[in-house]
């Protein structure tokens, strides 16, 4: 996991420098990176929800 993350990591400065010598490119990066980050909290809202879910739905006794 920490290999995935270093390469992430270096995948978003590589990104990051490449908008700062192409500053007319930056806008359609940003919005794909706003865009990732809203999936990802989207995804964990989801997930969080569905294991209270599950959780009550597990603990009801017939």
């Amino acid at each position: 996991m920490h290999a995935q993350a270093e390469a992430l990591w270096t995948l978003v400065r590589a990104r990051w420098e490449q908008l700062h010598r192409q500053p007319e490119a930056g806008y359609s990066t940003e919005t794909v990176l706003v865009t990732a980050l809203l999936v990802v909290a989207a995804l964990a809202v989801v997930s969080i929800m569905a294991a209270k879910v599950i959780e009550k739905a597990n603990g009801i006794t017939l």
